[in-house]
Parts: structure tokens; sequence; C-alpha cells
């Protein structure tokens, strides 16, 4: 309850910045200020995707840090550049490749700039960019018009999502792909309520045992015996994701201030960066690419905005699953290889939206997941009821919910009162 309260103390007062506008008409890249204001206590501010490019024309950044920035990506990403699986006639030359190296980590530094502002921009004469945007979350539109001629925002998002880069191990920024507003908000919930890091992913594919049976001849074991959902995709997967830190010998995702010089090198060792498929993003860019450790609780939550109703909340709890190598071969090659993979298996319950795997995807609100490391989905329905937002769908059990005693006051079925007291009560800001 505490943790939830903090979290919407946080929030108060802070912006959500859109770098761009509406990536490919996507609903939930869509800022509705209405939303963030009543429910958050937020503004939104707005910057066109051409401040990128007036910044770097300009040198319009740190050159300090980005000649650190430089070496620390060439020491840990470069040197990790993965195999360019684009048709020879779209394979960039060294040199144009190189060029992108510098240009996507300039990119990084301008995207944080913009979010949190940096003195340093000031000591240089730009007072007015040196102030940022006072952004506690932000997105970035990229596809298409900016990524048709210029490289993606894959490394930039990844890297910001991370708790770690050149600078050292630090907060992970809330940054999100195709500025998904929504699916940014519920990683900002997600990251308030347990300091970690967060996983941007596609809910991309749910794979049935006997699909994979059928694929690749093996059986589905453990966690993963009655399928799984495979979260993919190319921008915004934090490092973290990796599994690659530890605790008591198991895969975690860690708050920053526990995480060790050996646990980032462990995650940028198994992070591969490979130059993006120029069939869809023209101009190029580096994607990270990396498979999630297995057996780590997680949970998976999403924010959907519902006209006529407002904003409800999806919550998935489960785990991270290990495949048998030949098994993830299978699926990985039927998908773009280039990405970084999680594969996700919610608790099941035998009943309702958690009656089986399939079911649990095919009521998912948008192609989008928030997921943290953790079962955090008790801490997630508290906060939403502070928000005065309802949950649509959780696989919590009913002793771990945790909302006001007025709730009793609206009927004794936990969902429907939810319901009924968000609406009597209104949006927090309102």
């Amino acid at each position: 309850f505490a943790r939830a309260g903090i979290a919407v103390a946080t929030m108060k007062g802070k912006s959500y910045l859109s770098i761009g506008s509406v990536s490919m008409g996507i609903a939930g890249s869509i800022p509705n200020p209405d939303f963030f204001q009543e429910y958050l206590g937020m503004r939104n501010e707005y910057v066109d995707a051409s401040e990128i490019e007036r910044r770097v024309q300009l040198g319009i950044y740190d050159h300090e840090e980005f000649a650190r920035a430089m070496a620390w990506t060439e020491k840990y990403c470069k040197s990790n550049e993965g195999t360019d699986f684009n048709p020879e006639h779209l394979v960039y030359s060294r040199e144009e490749k190189d060029a992108r190296w510098e240009y996507v980590v300039k990119m990084t530094l301008i995207f944080r700039d913009m979010m949190i502002g940096n003195p340093k921009l000031a000591e240089m004469g730009f007072k007015e960019e040196s102030m940022g945007h006072n952004a506690i979350a932000a997105g970035f539109q990229g596809q298409r018009q900016w990524t048709d001629y210029k490289p993606d925002g894959d490394f930039s998002e990844a890297i910001l999502n991370t708790s770690f880069d050149w600078n050292g191990i630090r907060e992970a920024f809330t940054f999100a792909t195709e500025n998904d507003t929504l699916n940014c908000t519920s990683m900002l919930f997600n990251h308030l309520l347990t300091n970690t890091a967060q996983i941007f992913a596609d809910v991309r594919t749910y794979w049935s045992p006997n699909a994979i049976e059928r694929v690749t001849g093996k059986k589905l074991e453990g966690k993963a015996a009655n399928g799984f959902i495979h979260l993919i995709n190319s921008g915004s997967c934090t490092l973290d994701g990796t599994g690659c830190q530890t605790r008591d010998n198991k895969p975690v995702m860690k708050p920053f201030w526990e995480i060790t010089e050996e646990e980032v090198e462990a995650c940028l060792s198994v992070t591969k960066w490979h130059p993006a498929s120029r069939e869809y993003m023209r101009g190029g860019g580096y994607s990270s690419q990396f498979l999630t450790r297995g057996e780590m609780p997680v949970t998976m939550c999403r924010l959907n905005l519902v006209k006529g109703q407002g904003p409800v909340l999806q919550i998935a709890e489960g785990w991270t699953v290990n495949l048998d190598k030949d098994v993830f071969k299978a699926i990985n090659e039927r998908t773009d290889r280039t990405w970084p993979s999680t594969f996700f298996a919610p608790r099941l319950t035998g009943k309702g939206y958690f009656r089986d795997v399939y079911t649990v995807m095919n009521n998912w609100g948008a192609n989008h997941g928030a997921i943290s490391y953790g079962h955090i989905g008790a801490d997630l329905i508290t906060l939403a009821s502070m928000l005065r937002i309802p949950v649509c769908m959780h696989n919590v059990s009913e002793e771990n919910i945790f909302r006001p005693s007025a709730w009793t006051a609206f009927g004794e079925d936990m969902e429907g009162s939810d319901y009924r007291a968000c609406k009597n009560y209104g949006p927090l800001y309102k």
C-alpha cells in the first residue's frame, strides 16, 4: 500500500514526452492528455522528431560524454555486432554501419537530454535545451517517417530502459518504442512499484504443446507444459531482461543499487546487436538480440483506454520459460531472428480468461505488454484502485487483493465492485 501511494505521488506533476507523433496508427500511440492529467496528475509534452536531427547537426549534446559513450559502445556493443541478414543489395558498407553506430549513440544522449535536461548544454549556450521536459516517461514514434531514412530507435530505447550505460549503473528510464503511451504508462507503474527495469515486448505468438511437437518433435515440459506466449520486439527491451543478474543462483532483475559490475558485463556479453532489417527499417540501425533466461517469476500488464469507460488494467502473473535449443531455433527462425525473445507462461486458473494460455493472449487488449520481474499483480491492483482504474483481467488470488475498505460498499463481487467504485469516485485529479 505504501509503495503504491509513493508511486501515485511520484507521478504527480511530471510529464510524458512524445518524440514524434502517432506510430503507424497504433491507438496506444495517440497521447490522451485527459487521461494523463485526470488520472495520473501528469502533463503531456510534444517534440517533433526533427529536433533530433537539429541537435545532431548543430552538435547540441555533450561531446565529452559522446566520446566516452562511443568508447563504451565500441567495447561492449559494436564488438558484439551480429550477423547482417539483409539481402546483399541492402547491406550497408562498413563505413555506413560505423556512421550509424555513432548516430544511434547521439540519439540516446539526445533522448535522455530531452527527458531530464542536461546542465552541460547550458554551459554550451543552449539554456532552453538544457532544461529538458521534466519527463518521468517518454516514447519515440520512429516508424515509419523516421525509420524510412534514419537509423531506428532500437539501440537508444534498449539502453535507456536498461539499468546501466557508459556512465555506470543507474536507475532505468521508462521509454516506449512506437510512442505507445499506454504501454509506457504500464511500464511506469511496474517500475515505480519494483524499482527495476521493465521489458517492453510485443505479445506476438501463442505456441501450443501440439504445435511445438508437430514442428520440432519435442514435448514441452515444466512451466511451458501448457504452451507459452512469445514476447518479442525490436525496440525497447531492457538488457536487464537477459536474466543475467542473479540472486541465490537464480536469474532475477534487480533494483539498480543491487546490480554488480560483473552482472552488467554478463548482460552485455550475451547481447548481440544485429543490423536492422532494411526491408522495413530502411534507414538501418541496430537491434538487441538475446534470449531471456527461464524460471523467472514475472508479471505482464497492459493499460487500455475504452471509449465510454475510460482506462482499464490487465494483469497476468506467470514465469519466463527455458526451451530446448532446437525448439528455440525453430521458433526464432519463424520470426525476426535479430530481435530479443522472452517466452512467457502465464499462471492458469482453469477458468475465465486464464483457463488456458491462448485465452490469455486472445483477451489481451493490444499487441504490446509491459513485463516486470516478480509477481506484483497485487501491488498493481492496489495502485489501480488509488488511481480509480478498474482491473478487467487478472490471475491474482483473492486473499492477496488489497483495495480501500470503501470498495466493500459496492457489492461482494470483487471485479464488479471495483468497476462501480472507480466510476463512483472518478479520476483522482478531475
